[in-house]
């Protein structure tokens, strides 16, 4: 039995999320495992790093499947290259030892949210950036993330829909880039919560536009108050950009 690892290129915006779904395929997990079953004339399931939610992107998501195929990898690529959807990409395979797990073997995540704050959007990366016209302060939400860095109890900013037994993770940076007034905002850290990433850009959008101050912030993260937190951010922002191992 061979143990397939892949890295995954997508747009999200057609997809009810990565995680397959009981009453349709319309997720990259389905469309990724009906064409790898179809190649192999095996039943693949596949194994994600982790789900992203309907509408988000991803340039590195990684999964991992088991296989009796003889193929090689050149082969497999190839297929799934000429099969699946043209909106997503399996950029890289590599066989690995039988007890590599894409979820538990996970180091760090880094997350992408892309925002357009010039006056007019822009119709070719409406998709996959959300547009913000009021002029944001870079300096402000650059010392309002320096409050989320570290490890702390996130039940401010994630989705009242999250079951993880404990709220807290460790987000190791955030960087803030502007260049064109296009805004890229980097999260990385151990591990994330239901919509966690989103609802911090929120948060440093909310900042930007001086509807709060930096130090409110550090008062959300103290509250663990989900309803006196910002709003969701939109998916379309977002991108799963790196998985480290």
């Amino acid at each position: 039995m061979r143990n397939i690892k892949m890295t995954i290129k997508y747009d999200g915006s057609r997809y009810k999320g990565f995680q397959r779904l009981k009453d349709n395929d319309m997720t990259i997990q389905g469309k990724i495992e009906d064409v790898l079953s179809k190649m192999t004339n095996e039943h693949i399931e596949i194994i994600g790093s982790g789900r992203t939610d309907m509408g988000v992107h991803a340039r590195g998501q990684v999964a991992n499947f088991k296989t009796n195929s003889k193929l090689s990898l050149k082969k497999m690529q190839d297929y799934l290259y000429n099969y699946l959807p043209e909106d997503m990409v399996i950029t890289e395979l590599e066989e690995v030892e039988e007890r590599f797990h894409s979820r538990y073997n996970v180091k760090s995540k880094t997350y992408l949210y892309k925002i357009d704050n010039n006056k007019y959007h822009d119709p070719f990366t409406r998709r996959y950036t959300t547009h913000i016209e009021k002029k944001l302060n870079i300096d402000l939400m650059r010392e309002a993330s320096e409050y989320l860095v570290g490890e702390h109890d996130f039940t401010s900013f994630a989705s009242s829909k999250s079951k993880k037994k404990s709220n807290v993770r460790e987000i190791h940076s955030i960087v803030i880039n502007e260049n064109n007034n296009m805004i890229d905002i980097y999260v990385q850290g151990n591990g994330f919560l239901y919509n966690m990433v989103r609802i911090i850009a929120g948060a440093l959008i909310d900042v930007g536009s001086k509807r709060k101050t930096p130090q409110d912030i550090k008062i959300m993260l103290e509250n663990k108050d989900r309803s006196k937190s910002s709003d969701t951010a939109p998916a379309k922002g977002l991108c799963l950009y790196k998985v480290t191992y």
